[in-house]
């Protein structure tokens, strides 16, 4: 599983000119890829990363600030690009195995305390976001 998470001011999911998600305050966007062999583990491990990482200002987290966290799923994020000039998206693993996956790990997000706002998976999305610092990790769950 990998997460781009960026410490943001506000964020904004639009879907044919309906907002479906927001954050009109500071908080996290992040952007979640789903490989072949993710499973609950990687879900538990990278939703407590995710609500526990001290990125947001004065090194807190978003459980000691709580801040939401805007998730959008992003099979893109396994997108690969050394060769050619066409990505392939091979490691990303298909709607009917990452869709349960991406909502597993917005629901353990809501199980931790955060406050959750999604994107619309599958969809052709518009994201706006204020990035604050910028700020932007990337997160790989253990193997």
């Amino acid at each position: 599983m990998r997460a781009v998470i960026q410490r943001t001011l506000h964020a904004r999911v639009v879907v044919d000119g309906e907002v479906v998600g927001r954050t009109d305050r500071p908080g996290l966007l992040v952007y979640l890829g789903v490989t072949h062999g993710d499973g609950p583990a990687d879900v538990a491990w990278t939703a407590r990363k995710i609500w526990e990482l001290r990125v947001l200002r004065e090194e807190r987290s978003a459980v000691d600030a709580d801040a939401p966290v805007l998730v959008v799923s992003q099979f893109t994020l396994y997108g690969e690009v050394r060769k050619g000039r066409r990505p392939s998206w091979s490691a990303a693993a298909p709607g009917p195995v990452s869709e349960p996956l991406y909502e597993a790990l917005c629901a353990e997000l809501e199980r931790l305390g955060a406050h959750v706002e999604r994107g619309r998976f599958g969809a052709d999305m518009q994201v706006e976001s204020v990035n604050d610092g910028p700020v932007t990790m990337l997160l790989d769950s253990p193997r």
